[in-house]
C-alpha cells in the first residue's frame, strides 16, 4: 500500500506535466501559424538583405545599398511571390536600362528634352502597370524606375552613362538573386499550400452560406456583406495562381484546371445570388404560398449540405446533390399540381424558383467534381475546360488619368531641379518616380504618399544616427550586420501591417538609399540630411498632387468604372456565346473588386456599386442563359416568325437600359419582355406534345421571367437611378 501512494502522486504529476506539455505544443503551433509567420518573413527579410549587401560588397559594385534596396522592395512571405516578382524585375530591368541608354543616345548633352523623356518613359510605364495588373504591374513600373533611377545621376555626364547602367543593372541583379534564394531555400513558405488551404476554406465557407440562403435566415446587408467578401477571394484567387505557378509545376501544369475552378465558382455564387435574390421578391409581393410550395426543396438541400458524414469532402457533396438533382424534378411536378389554379404570375414564380434551384445544384456539383479532381495527378473529371483565362477591364480613362498625374509629378521635381540647379534634386526626381511607381496601385494614393514621407523622416533620423555614431564605431561585416538587422527588421515588419505598409516601405527603401553603407563610407550628414529632406518635400509633394490632380475617387472618373460595370450586361446580350460567361464573370468581378478598393467602406457609392454588381451578374447571366436557350430551341422559329425579331429586340433593350439607365428604358425593356413572354407562351402550347421541346420552352420562359422579376424589383438601382416603381406595377399586372 505504501508503494502504490508513493506511485500515485508521480502518476499524477507526470499526467499534469503531459497536459502542459500538449498545450504548450498546441500554443506553439497556434503561434507558427500566425505571429511566427511573420517572425519568420522579418527574419528572411533582414538575412536576405544583409546578403545581398555583403555579396554586393564582395564584388566591389559601387554602391552596394541598391541590392540592398532592392531586396526590401522585392521581399514577400511566398516564395512564388518573390520569384514572379524577380522574374518581372527582371524584365522590367532590362528594358529600363534600355530606355535610359536610347534616351541618353538621343538627347546627348540636352538635359532639358532628356528629363522630358525620362517623365514621359516613366509615367507611361506607370500607366501601363495600371493597365496591366498583379506581377505585371511590377514589370511595368521597374521599367520606369530603373530608367530614372540609372539615367538622372549621369544628366550632366552622359559619357559615363553605360557604365552606370551595367553597374546599376548588376546591383539590382544581386538584389534579385538574393532575396529569391533566400525566399526558396530557407524555410520556404509555399504559396500553392496556402491556395490549397484557401480553397478548402472557401468551399467551405460557400456551403455555409448557402445553406443560410436556402434556411432563409440571412438579411439583405448581411449577404451583400458576404457575398462581396467572395467577390475579393474570386480575383484575390487569380493573383496567388499566377505566384503559385512559378514555385511550383503542378500548378503550371493545371492552370487551366484551377482557371476553370474559379469560373465554376463564380457561377455558383451567381446563381445562388439570383435564388436568392427571387425568394427575397416573392416575400416582398406576398407570394406565401409559392414559397411554401418550394421551400420544403430548400430544406432538404440545406439539410443534405449539413450532413456530418459529409465531412467537407467534395467528392461526397458532389454525388449526394447529383442523386437530389436527379429526383428534383418528379418532386417538383408533384408540389406543383396543386397550384394548378394559382394564377398564371405565381405559377410562372413557382417554376422559375424550380428551375434556378435545380440549375444552382448543377453548378455546385460541376464545382465540386472540379475541386475533387485537384487530388488527382491529371483532373479528368468535369466538363472540357474553358480556353479564355481571367478577363481584367480597367477603365481607359483610369489608365490616362495615371499617366497624366506622373507626368505632372515628374515635371514639376525636373523642372525645379533644372532651374535652380539643387544638389539633391537628381535624388528628388528619383524619389518622384519611385512614389508614382509605389502608389499607382494604392486605393489612396495621397495617403500612401504621405506615409512614405513620414517614413522618409524616420530613416533620415536613423541614418543620422548610424552614420555619425554608429558606422564610426563598428568594424568588421559581422558588426555591421549585428548593428542593421533590428532596424532593416523593424522596417519590414510595419511594411506587413495593414494600413501602415507606407511608413514601412518608406522607412525601408529611404533608409537603404540614404544611410545603406558603401564599400567605401561617405561621412556626410550634411549630404544625408539634404536628401532625406529632397525625398520627404518629394513624397508631400506627391500626395499633394495626387489629391488634387486626377484623384481616383472622383465622381465622374466612378461613374465611367460604373459604366464599364453596367456594360458587361450590353456584351452579355451582344457578343459572341462562345466563352462569354467566363468572360463576363471575370470581368463584372474585376471591375466591382476596383470600386471596392477606391470606395471608402461604408459610404453610399460603395452601396451603389455593389447593388449596380449584383444587378449586374443577376440580369447578364440570365440573358447568357437565355441566349444559350434559344440557341437550342432554333425550331422556334418556324413556328412563329416574330421569334427572332422579338428576341433581338428584348436585347437590345436590355442593353439600352444598362447603358442608360432610366425609367423610359425601364419600360420598355420589360414591356418587350412581356411581349417576347408571351410568343413563348403560345410557342410552349404550340410543342406542349414534344416532351423535350416543352422542357426547352419551359426553360425560356424560365428565364424571361426570372429577367422582368428583377427589373421590377423595388429594390434593384434602376429605381434609385430616378425610375419611379410604381409607374411600373399596372405593367407588371399584365404579365404572360
Amino acid at each position: 500500500m505504501k508503494r502504490l501512494h508513493a506511485v500515485v502522486p508521480v502518476a499524477n504529476h507526470l499526467l499534469a506535466t503531459t497536459v502542459i506539455l500538449q498545450r504548450l505544443a498546441a500554443a506553439l503551433r497556434d503561434w507558427l501559424s500566425s505571429d511566427g509567420l511573420i517572425a519568420l518573413h522579418l527574419l528572411k527579410t533582414a538575412m536576405a538583405g544583409l546578403l545581398a549587401l555583403g555579396l554586393a560588397m564582395l564584388l566591389d559594385l559601387s554602391q552596394p545599398r541598391i541590392a540592398m534596396t532592392t531586396v526590401f522592395v522585392l521581399m514577400q512571405p511566398f516564395s512564388g511571390m518573390v520569384l514572379a516578382k524577380s522574374f518581372y524585375r527582371i524584365l522590367g530591368t532590362a528594358v529600363g536600362t534600355v530606355a535610359a541608354l536610347v534616351l541618353g543616345a538621343m538627347f546627348v548633352q540636352q538635359p532639358e528634352l532628356y528629363m522630358l523623356g525620362i517623365a514621359v518613359w516613366v509615367s507611361a510605364c506607370v500607366a501601363a502597370a495600371v493597365r496591366y495588373r498583379h506581377f505585371r504591374w511590377y514589370g511595368f513600373v521597374l521599367a520606369g524606375y530603373t530608367a530614372a533611377l540609372i539615367g538622372i545621376p549621369n544628366v550632366a555626364a552622359p559619357h559615363e552613362l553605360f557604365l552606370a547602367a551595367l553597374t546599376r543593372s548588376a546591383e539590382v541583379a544581386v538584389g534579385i538573386l538574393c532575396s529569391s534564394a533566400v525566399s526558396a531555400l530557407i524555410v520556404p513558405q509555399r504559396a500553392s499550400l496556402a491556395l490549397e488551404r484557401a480553397l478548402h476554406i472557401r468551399y467551405g465557407n460557400f456551403t455555409r452560406f448557402a445553406i443560410d440562403v436556402l434556411d432563409r435566415s440571412i438579411e439583405s446587408d448581411q449577404f451583400e456583406r458576404r457575398f462581396a467578401e467572395l467577390v475579393d477571394q474570386i480575383v484575390g484567387f487569380e493573383a496567388t495562381r499566377i505566384f503559385a505557378a512559378f514555385e511550383d509545376p503542378a500548378m503550371r501544369s493545371r492552370g487551366r484546371h484551377l482557371t476553370h475552378l474559379n469560373s465554376a465558382f463564380m457561377d455558383a455564387c451567381t446563381r445562388l445570388h439570383a435564388l436568392h435574390q427571387l425568394l427575397k421578391r416573392l416575400r416582398a409581393n406576398g407570394e406565401g404560398a409559392m414559397i411554401d410550395a418550394i421551400k420544403q426543396s430548400l430544406y432538404e438541400l440545406s439539410s443534405q449540405l449539413q450532413s456530418p458524414e459529409l465531412d467537407d469532402d467534395p467528392s461526397r457533396v458532389a454525388a449526394r446533390l447529383r442523386s437530389f438533382r436527379a429526383n428534383l424534378p418528379a418532386r417538383v411536378r408533384g408540389t406543383r399540381c396543386p397550384l394548378e389554379a394559382a394564377s398564371v404570375e405565381s405559377l410562372a414564380d413557382f417554376d422559375t424558383a424550380a428551375e434556378l434551384l435545380y440549375r444552382f445544384i448543377g453548378e455546385w456539383v460541376v464545382y465540386s467534381n472540379i475541386y475533387a479532381s485537384l487530388e488527382h495527378p491529371v483532373p479528368t473529371i468535369g466538363p472540357p475546360l474553358a480556353e479564355t483565362g481571367y478577363v481584367s477591364r480597367t477603365n481607359r480613362l483610369v489608365v490616362a488619368c495615371t499617366f497624366l498625374r506622373s507626368a505632372l509629378m515628374m515635371s514639376i521635381v525636373a523642372w525645379f531641379w533644372l532651374e535652380t540647379n539643387w544638389p539633391s534634386g537628381g535624388l528628388a526626381v528619383i524619389g518622384a518616380a519611385l512614389v508614382c511607381a509605389l502608389t499607382s496601385n494604392a486605393p489612396n494614393a495621397s495617403r500612401m504618399a504621405t506615409q512614405m514621407a513620414l517614413g522618409a523622416v524616420a530613416a533620415t533620423s536613423v541614418g543620422y544616427l548610424f552614420t555619425c555614431y554608429v558606422y564610426p564605431n563598428i568594424d568588421g561585416f559581422p558588426l555591421l550586420c549585428a548593428t542593421l538587422a533590428p532596424v532593416l527588421a523593424l522596417g519590414a515588419f510595419v511594411a506587413t501591417r495593414k494600413g501602415a505598409a507606407g511608413y514601412g516601405i518608406g522607412f525601408s527603401v529611404f533608409f537603404c538609399l540614404l544611410a545603406g553603407p558603401d564599400n567605401v563610407v561617405v561621412y556626410q550628414p550634411d549630404l544625408l540630411i539634404n536628401n532625406g529632406i529632397a525625398l520627404t518635400a518629394t513624397m508631400l509633394l506627391g500626395a499633394l498632387v495626387f489629391a488634387v490632380a486626377f484623384p481616383f475617387d472622383m465622381r465622374w472618373l466612378i461613374d465611367r468604372i460604373m459604366m464599364d460595370l453596367r456594360a458587361q450586361v450590353v456584351s452579355a446580350c451582344n457578343d459572341a456565346l462562345p466563352d462569354l460567361n467566363h468572360r463576363f464573370q471575370s470581368s463584372t468581378h474585376d471591375l466591382t473588386s476596383q470600386l471596392r478598393l477606391l470606395l471608402t467602406r461604408q459610404s453610399r457609392r460603395r452601396k451603389e456599386a455593389m447593388r449596380w454588381m449584383l444587378a449586374t451578374l443577376e440580369v447578364g447571366h440570365a440573358v447568357i442563359d437565355l441566349r444559350r436557350e434559344t440557341d437550342l430551341a432554333h425550331y422556334a422559329h418556324a413556328y412563329r416568325r416574330d421569334w427572332r425579331g422579338s428576341l433581338e429586340q428584348t436585347y437590345g433593350a436590355i442593353a439600352g437600359l444598362f447603358r442608360d439607365p432610366d425609367e423610359r428604358r425601364l419600360q420598355q425593356a420589360i414591356e418587350c419582355l412581356r411581349k417576347t413572354s408571351a410568343i413563348a407562351q403560345d410557342l410552349l402550347d404550340t410543342v406542349h406534345a414534344d416532351r423535350e421541346r416543352r422542357h426547352d420552352l419551359q426553360r425560356i420562359l424560365s428565364c424571361l421571367h426570372f429577367i422582368r422579376s428583377a427589373l421590377l424589383d423595388k429594390e434593384a438601382p434602376f429605381h434609385a437611378a430616378g425610375t419611379s416603381s410604381t409607374l411600373l406595377l399596372p405593367t407588371a399586372e399584365k404579365s404572360l
